[in-house]
């Protein structure tokens, strides 16, 4: 028996683990730039029954200026609820030299379903705007 015919036969049986499926991704954009806003603070929490905040995540935004892979969605319709994601935007604007009168901004909104959110905000130093992407 060849070597490669027994090691095709080791393997038949071997899955691959899946990467979980993520609901959620965002973004940010420096529009005063032009450019990603790489390096940015962001923190997921969720709304709990009592009004409060319980933080899910907290990640740093890639070279892209993204996170890609928050909120891994494990069964259907798991993930509803009230979210929001927190950008510490003062620590970016000092690196650019440039003063905020943001500190940081706070995205609320709400999951329903099973479909992908992508929730961005572009900025500058003085002024942001946030929508549903895809």
């Amino acid at each position: 028996m060849g070597m490669a015919v027994l090691m095709a036969l080791l393997f038949a049986g071997r899955s691959v683990a899946q990467e979980p499926v993520c609901q959620l991704s965002t973004h940010m954009l420096d529009v005063s730039r032009g450019v990603p806003a790489a390096g940015v603070t962001v923190e997921l929490s969720r709304q709990t029954s009592d009004g409060g905040w319980q933080t899910l995540d907290r990640r740093v935004t890639d070279r892209n200026g993204r996170v890609a892979d928050l909120l891994p969605l494990r069964e259907p319709d798991a993930n509803r609820g009230i979210y929001r994601l927190r950008f510490e935007t003062q620590p970016y604007f000092e690196a650019q030299g440039q003063s905020s009168i943001y500190p940081y901004v706070e995205v609320v909104f709400r999951i329903e379903g099973d479909g992908h959110y992508h929730i961005p905000i572009t900025m500058s130093a003085n002024g942001y705007a946030t929508y549903r992407g895809n």
